[in-house]
């Protein structure tokens, strides 16, 4: 881990050095240096993600799909969903400006004389084990998505954007971000301001991040696949969540809402094994952009969709 982390480092430097640098001196922008250091790792671990997703699950996807993949014009837009999302902005803006809160309430609770409620402030011992302190805070990060997934279901408006997502037909590994710019923006917030809560330390929280989007895009894949009785009880295979994803899961019937840890759907009695093994994918009676449109006209759709449900015309 440390030859990674001082190779990653290296490379990371390299480039800050070479190409970025220079192009802010160039721009009077020296100001931002530091921030912009921090957004080169951020992208670039995006970008790792890409890869190395890109090599499990394409080889999968060749050896057991679900499906032939029918319309590429569909998967070519998922594939613009995933890199303007897996550059990681808006979750690090948002944890960033979210930092800047949290240091006022801090601030004001130091003032006050108690120290802010973290999870290493409420248990000590995770302070002397940092992997123990990770797996921890994925964990609660993990139980804070199942609730987010769920209230995309519940609330109309917020089914509204989230409805995109559901829409492909024609779903594979690359299906994991295709998500309206508003519901990307409403789940960074959430998982940032979730994050900065328990005190996840910045150093950790990309990390986190994709570890979390790995088991995303796994789950999405093309691929018939199951981790088996007891596997799929633990971790969120393929087939687990193609069945979130089923045709009989649209809107508020939503099932198997789990990222990583199906035991969030045991305990709150949203688990479902029994709705077919690889069923269709798609949300029926969407308008037909939502399923086959591009990037644009989807965005355009879903904005639209939003405002109709809040005015109470959908």
């Amino acid at each position: 881990m440390d030859a990674f982390n001082t190779a990653w480092a290296a490379v990371t430097g390299w480039l800050f050095e070479t190409l970025v640098q220079p192009a802010f001196y160039a721009l009077g922008l020296m100001d931002w240096a530091e921030d912009a250091y921090d957004w080169l790792d951020f992208g670039l671990y995006g970008l790792l993600t890409i890869a190395v997703v890109y090599l499990v699950c394409r080889p999968l996807e060749a050896w057991r799909p679900v499906e032939p993949v029918a319309d590429r014009r569909a998967v070519r837009t998922d594939m613009v969903y995933t890199f303007l999302a897996r550059l990681g902005v808006l979750p690090l803006v948002a944890f960033v400006l979210l930092a800047s809160l949290q240091s006022r309430w801090e601030g004001w609770l130091t003032e006050a004389g108690l120290l802010p409620p973290t999870l290493e402030e409420l248990f000590p011992p995770l302070r002397a084990s940092p992997l123990l302190a990770f797996l921890v805070y994925v964990v609660v990060l993990d139980f804070g998505e199942y609730w987010r997934h769920r209230a995309q279901h519940g609330f109309r408006w917020w089914w509204a954007l989230h409805a995109i997502h559901h829409a492909q037909r024609q779903m594979t590994f690359w299906t994991d971000d295709r998500n309206h710019i508003l519901d990307d923006v409403l789940a960074a917030l959430w998982f940032g301001g979730i994050a900065l809560l328990i005190g996840v330390p910045p150093g950790q929280f990309p990390l986190i991040l994709l570890v979390l989007r790995l088991a995303e895009s796994m789950s999405h894949a093309n691929v018939r696949l199951s981790y088996g009785r007891l596997g799929e009880r633990l971790i969120v295979s393929p087939r687990f969540h193609r069945l979130h994803h089923g045709e009989l899961s649209a809107g508020a019937t939503g099932k198997n809402f789990a990222v990583l840890l199906p035991v969030w759907d045991w305990i709150f009695g949203t688990a479902d094994w029994n709705r077919g093994a690889f069923p269709r994918t798609g949300a029926p009676g969407m308008d037909e952009a939502m399923a086959t449109g591009g990037w644009l006209r989807q965005q355009w759709v879903g904005f639209r969709r939003v405002a109709l449900a809040l005015a109470g015309r959908d």
